[in-house]
Parts: structure tokens; C-alpha cells; sequence
């Protein structure tokens, strides 16, 4: 399965969050979707090298109508420093999706360069229109201490795995089901999948066979945590569709295989 089918991102609109490949996983998606647009609701690099265009405007709605490329598109709102361009509000987002009959692809949260996270209640910022929602966490995590030397705020993964059951602490060593775990909570990888919208976890940098061997049991952990919320739901928050989650080397925009999550219906 290549990547576009994998993340289901053909014309849809789709947005990366967590941590460990988000950009990759946008320039990826570009490279290979037709009149891709790619946008942010947060801070983003600069990334005019990843597009074939890229356009400063607080009107993207305006811009993409105007666009008669073929090729790729950046739509950002202002520069802000000379390393990252600003984020438009989701709402914008929204519009810019609606407008706009091709694949929109969005980083909807931030992770300082680490690469694994659980977001804060500020997060993420992913507009309702979104179609798809990719959680990313890097296999290499797997073994290494939980702390912020490769995690974007510790603190919120002890939380959420904790209230999933999980006896954890900072600085023990990660292992794949806190890992799982954390990417299977409404709170954690799940939280802000709009109503409709799909999540396809992406487990990221499986550059061997013991990158592999991780991936492959962050996915069955996973898989066992969504089972089991949904077995014994007790809140008001929606059932969720994951149809599976994906191995990945998007460095090289590779999958490495797709584990399945939700049966088909």
C-alpha cells in the first residue's frame, strides 16, 4: 500500500499531529497528491522547499481560487521569524478546505522537535472540516526514559497513562504500550478527531527490524486500548474510526506495513 492510500488522503483534507514526522509526513503527501495545498494552524517552518509555490496571504480562500497550478500550494498567513511562518485559526482552515477541490493537508500541533507527546488542553488545534487525523509518534522512542529529552511534555504522557491505568513515571523507560496507550486516548493521540473524521495513527522512523519489532507492538497496543474503551465506554465522547495504523519510514515515504484496527463493516 503506498502512502496516500495508506493515510486515505486522496482528496480529503488531512491533518498530521503528535510528534516525530509531521512535516515529513506533509512534504510526503505533497510530493505525491495533485494540487495539494499545505497549510497550519500552528507555527510551521518554512517549508517553501517542500512546495512548488507558496503564497503569504490572510486570504487563502482568495488565493486558492486564484491558483490555476498543477503543483503543490503553501498557504500561510505571515512570516514570523525567519525560520517558521505563522498559522491561520481553524476557522480559516475551515474555509480554505471548503473552497478548495483538492487535497488541503495541515499541521494542526506543535512538539518542539521531539518525538513522542500527549497534547495540553490547548491542543490540537485541527479544523472541523478535516476528513482525516494522523497521530505520529517515532518507533525509536520505544526503550528510551521518558523525559524531555525526546518527549514534548512528560508531565501530560504520565497523565494520560495514568488515567488509562498505567502505573508510569517520569523517567522510566518508555515502553510500547504506554506508547500505545497514549496514541488510543481521547485525551492523548485522539483527542480533537472531529465528528466523521477518521484517525490513522502513524508509527514513524521504523528504519530496522527492531524499530519494526516496536511498531508492530505500539500498533497491538493500541489496538487492545481502542477495543477496550470501546467495550466499556462510560462518557459522552464519540466512538472514533481507526481503520488501522501504519508503519512508516516517511523519510524516505515509505510504508512498511498497515495493522488493522477497526473490523470492516
Amino acid at each position: 500500500m503506498d502512502l496516500v492510500q495508506a493515510l486515505h488522503a486522496t482528496d480529503g483534507a488531512v491533518a498530521v499531529v503528535g510528534a516525530g514526522g509531521k512535516k515529513t509526513t506533509l512534504y510526503a503527501l505533497a510530493d505525491r497528491l495533485d494540487r495539494a495545498v499545505v497549510t497550519a494552524t500552528v507555527r510551521i517552518p518554512i517549508f517553501d522547499h517542500a512546495v512548488d509555490a507558496v503564497r503569504v496571504t490572510s486570504d487563502p480562500v482568495a488565493a486558492v481560487r486564484e491558483e490555476r497550478a498543477d503543483g503543490s500550494l503553501g498557504l500561510i498567513p505571515e512570516r514570523e521569524r525567519s525560520d517558521r511562518y505563522r498559522g491561520y485559526d481553524p476557522a480559516t482552515v475551515d474555509d480554505l478546505i471548503a473552497a478548495h477541490d483538492g487535497p488541503v493537508c495541515i499541521k494542526a500541533d506543535g512538539a518542539r522537535l521531539r518525538e513522542f507527546k500527549a497534547p495540553n488542553d490547548r491542543e490540537p488545534q485541527i479544523p472541523t472540516r478535516t476528513d482525516v487525523v494522523v497521530p505520529i509518534v517515532s518507533a525509536s522512542v520505544v526503550g528510551e526514559p521518558l523525559d524531555e529529552g525526546l518527549v514534548h511534555r512528560p508531565e501530560r504522557v504520565v497523565a494520560v497513562a495514568r488515567a488509562a491505568g498505567l502505573d508510569v513515571s517520569i523517567g522510566d523507560p518508555i515502553t510500547a504500550e504506554l506508547v500505545g496507550t497514549v496514541l488510543a486516548s481521547p485525551d492523548g493521540g485522539l483527542r480533537g478527531v472531529p465528528e466523521g473524521a477518521v484517525a490513522i495513527p502513524l508509527c514513524n522512523k521504523v528504519d530496522d527490524a527492531e524499530r519494526e519489532g516496536s511498531a508492530r507492538a505500539i500498533a497491538a497496543a493500541f489496538r487492545r486500548r481502542h477495543e477496550e474503551r470501546d467495550d466499556g465506554r462510560t462518557d459522552d465522547r464519540p466512538h472514533v474510526s481507526v481503520p488501522h495504523v501504519v508503519l512508516g519510514r516517511l523519510i524516505d515515504g515509505v510504508v512498511v506495513d498497515v495493522v488493522p484496527v477497526d473490523a470492516p463493516e
